[in-house]
């Protein structure tokens, strides 16, 4: 399931590899000294209470397909938690023609223990482990200056199970057991950032689609849509504001497919529905020499099925501080280290590759 997908991608600091297309790349040999090097090895931690404590690592190659674009990565990176939790993935980002073209492809997989408190919000706890393969491609072609279109593909074999006979019959029957799906669909996108790694000016517009097909090989025929906004704002004292908004609706999807939370301090593919919006603005003020601070907040809201936003239940609030280092200010490349609180006891702890967005 691509959703619960995201949640390890996440802990390992991959996600950004994914649908988003916005890895974060370069340094040398260590998040502690900036330099000229194409090589970059970095470690990933991140904490929640779900799956546990998770430490890994990612290691790339910085290369160029021409002068006048950004730098394109090649890289590996993985995770092992407190939890035997464990993934790993292989990543390609390219830009070339003077950025008017960009592919990203990510392959990979591994095993989820969830260690649920309040399983899907029934007040009873579950353990579940979540076995998952998955197949992604985007590719972008420039149409108009600063508009993008372009194509994007994916395949996932998901399955969930639990060692608990009665956590397995509730999970077949709210359709929480996995699938295969292979899904293809449409990008258009609008962007004026200033940077790719560490935007601190400019906008990013994205419109895209995922059309699930048992003709593709899938094992359910269903729709996904999604809009993505970013804006980033330059402010006094070395600072930027910047925020998103976020949708993703489904048509015809098993609740395997469903929306999630996807704020910090939230575990993906916790809490379900049909629908999914948020908001969350984040300041950030880059302080003396390559250090830095944010702080951050928003709000979720599940929806669809009987649910709506008006109930302060469907409403998920998140908040929390972090900070930054630039690894390499040539190219704009930073670390960051947050830590977020939820409601119900959610909260989480994140060291990744780049800003959260």
């Amino acid at each position: 399931m691509k959703r619960r997908f995201t949640q390890l991608v996440s802990a390992t600091a991959l996600a950004a590899l994914s649908s988003q297309a916005c890895a974060q790349d370069e340094s040398k040999q260590s998040a502690i000294t900036p330099t000229a090097s194409p090589w970059l090895a970095v470690p990933m931690v991140s904490s929640n209470p779900k799956i546990g404590t998770s430490a890994g690592g990612m290691a790339s190659y910085l290369f160029k397909l021409d002068p006048e674009s950004t730098s394109s990565m090649v890289g590996v990176g993985g995770t092992f938690s407190t939890t035997d939790s464990y993934g790993a993935g292989v990543f390609l980002r390219t830009f070339w023609d003077q950025d008017r073209k960009r592919l990203t492809l990510f392959g990979g997989g591994g095993t989820i223990n969830n260690d649920y408190e309040d399983f899907l919000g029934s007040g009873y706890p579950a353990q579940t482990t979540d076995n998952f393969h998955v197949l992604q491609l985007k590719y972008l072609q420039q149409v108009k200056e600063q508009w993008y279109a372009g194509i994007q593909a994916t395949y996932t074999n998901y399955l969930i199970f639990s060692e608990n006979g009665g956590v397995n019959e509730a999970l077949g029957l709210l359709g929480l057991t996995g699938f295969d799906s292979v899904g293809v669909g449409l990008v258009g996108m609008y962007d004026t950032r200033n940077n790719k790694n560490t935007p601190t000016s400019g906008i990013k517009f994205q419109m895209d689609n995922f059309a699930y097909r048992e003709s593709l090989g899938g094992e359910d025929s269903f729709d996904v849509y999604r809009v993505k906004f970013r804006q980033y704002i330059p402010q006094a004292n070395n600072s930027v504001l910047a925020y998103r908004v976020d949708g993703r609706w489904t048509n015809d999807a098993s609740n395997g497919a469903y929306s999630s939370v996807d704020l910090r301090g939230y575990t993906q593919g916790q809490y379900l529905a049909p629908n999914a919006s948020l908001v969350e603005l984040e300041k950030r003020w880059r302080l003396r020499g390559r250090f830095g601070v944010n702080l951050f907040v928003g709000v979720a809201c599940l929806y669809g099925d009987g649910k709506s936003c008006t109930s302060s239940e469907n409403l998920y609030p998140s908040a929390g501080v972090g900070g930054q280092i630039m690894i390499n200010e040539a190219e704009q490349i930073s670390m960051s280290f947050d830590f977020a609180v939820g409601k119900e006891g959610n909260n989480g702890f994140y060291m990744r590759f780049g800003q959260a967005f």
